[in-house]
């Protein structure tokens, strides 16, 4: 069975290589643009339905994992900061704070899709400017939604996770990909 993962992240390709599939890597062309008022959960399952969707539209017959990611703290949505200031904008705003992650996964084939949302929280350590700076240096985490990489140094930022995943965290929850694959005929392992 031909399996694409439709994203360019370095991230969610590592984490799809740990169920040892063959796979190949499409990046999506979608508008990732927030629809007014959407909630994150809803926004994150649409933009990964979107692009496993739009993959499999282009190969017929082919299985496509789709997967989005928004975070969330105090009621603003953050999502890549792209720059270190913005980084550092975003560190400063969640220090402190309860993070919510919300991370969708979704398998398409053909017109026919299955999804869930993983949700994640995280509590930050109430940190200097001199720690998020230099973490942001060592870390680069301009490419991850609330500037965050738990999957290497963004571990010391924390007090704590909560999750039923603890791979959604780092943008692709394994666990409900494994279940979704399995509605598709693909058992693992």
């Amino acid at each position: 069975m031909e399996l694409i993962l439709a994203s360019s992240s370095v991230y969610r390709r590592q984490l799809l290589e740990r169920l040892d599939l063959r796979f190949e890597s499409i990046s999506p062309d979608v508008d990732e643009t927030p629809l007014q008022g959407e909630p994150a959960a809803a926004l994150a399952e649409r933009l990964a339905c979107l692009k496993a969707r739009t993959v499999a539209r282009q190969r017929p017959g082919t299985l496509v994992i789709g997967s989005d990611q928004v975070a969330e703290c105090r009621g603003r949505l953050l999502g890549k900061p792209g720059s270190e200031a913005l980084a550092l904008a975003q560190l400063q705003f969640m220090r402190g704070a309860e993070v919510s992650f919300q991370t969708a996964v979704a398998v398409a084939r053909d017109e026919t899709v299955h999804s869930e949302v993983v949700p994640t929280r995280v509590r930050l350590r109430e940190l200097g400017d001199r720690q998020l700076e230099r973490y942001i240096a060592r870390e680069r985490p301009i490419d991850c939604a609330g500037a965050f990489k738990s999957e290497s140094g963004g571990i010391a930022l924390l007090e704590c996770i909560r999750s039923d995943d603890p791979t959604a965290l780092i943008g692709l929850p394994l666990i409900a990909t494994i279940r979704l694959l399995g509605k598709f005929g693909l058992d693992l392992p």
